[in-house]
């Protein structure tokens, strides 16, 4: 089912910076990863799912370093993954190269839309989550560690949303030791956590934010393997290729998805 595609900002009314390009694909590497940036025009695309009642649905943070997005990889085919177990995968292009804050905003205007049109697109309301891989994931841990927008979300009569999500897909997330445990409260969103040992430059931040998550009583999920490395997406042949297997189990245990799906 082709998506749709949704601005997040209407003419002059985003704030911050945008990129000083147009928005471009990176020369290919060989590993067929479809890598975009300079993204001046942020944006979501919805890939709904078929049903009867609203289902469930998945803002996705695709991971590059805060410089791109490897949007295939940590995006279309992680919706595409999603929609196989009946929710709704979001897909989210947010403000890069080096806009954290910019990408930030994207994110809570993402959710406050997507909350806004659930009715629109079949989506429970209250069964909204958000999923990051690399960068993405510290950028789904912001959210879902905030209760209140940073900026202006909605515009004239539009009514507000809540933005945090309803719970938090962490998959090798990024910078989660630089300044996120001090933001985790009882209010955090419930998290599954996916991360491998040999991920040397990132399990630390994991490690210690389940902890924090752990601390303020926050229902989550640490799937910690050996092998598995940075960057997979799905396509690993690692010990952390078991982490969507696990992550669906994690959706049954907290309510999100059917006990019996």
């Amino acid at each position: 089912m082709p998506g749709v595609v949704v601005t997040l900002w209407s003419k002059g009314t985003m704030p911050g910076q945008a990129a000083s390009g147009p928005e471009r694909a990176m020369p290919a590497r060989g590993d067929n990863v479809l890598r975009l940036t300079d993204i001046s025009e942020p944006s979501f695309t919805v890939y709904k799912v078929a049903a009867n009642k609203p289902t469930p649905a998945v803002i996705i943070c695709p991971g590059g370093g805060y410089g791109i997005l490897a949007y295939d990889k940590e995006g279309t085919e992680v919706a595409a993954w999603l929609n196989s177990l009946g929710i709704t995968g979001i897909v989210l292009k947010y403000r890069v190269p080096k806009n954290q804050e910019g990408a930030f905003q994207d994110i809570q205007r993402a959710m406050w839309l997507v909350r806004h049109r659930a009715a629109e697109w079949n989506i429970a309301r209250e069964r909204i989550g958000v999923m990051g891989f690399s960068a993405g994931g510290h950028l789904a841990a912001r959210l879902s560690t905030h209760a209140e927008p940073t900026v202006q979300l909605w515009l004239n009569n539009e009514e507000p949303q809540p933005i945090r999500p309803n719970f938090a897909i962490l998959v090798y997330p990024a910078y989660l030791d630089q300044g996120m445990v001090g933001l985790v409260n009882a209010k955090t969103a419930p998290t599954f956590i996916a991360h491998a040992d040999d991920d040397k430059s990132y399990i630390k931040g994991s490690k210690v934010y389940h902890e924090a998550l752990v601390a303020a009583k926050v229902p989550n999920t640490f799937f910690r393997v050996a092998t598995g490395g940075h960057g997979h997406g799905l396509r690993s042949d690692k010990e952390i290729k078991a982490w969507p297997e696990q992550c669906q189990a994690w959706l049954k245990q907290i309510g999100m998805l059917p006990a019996t799906r």
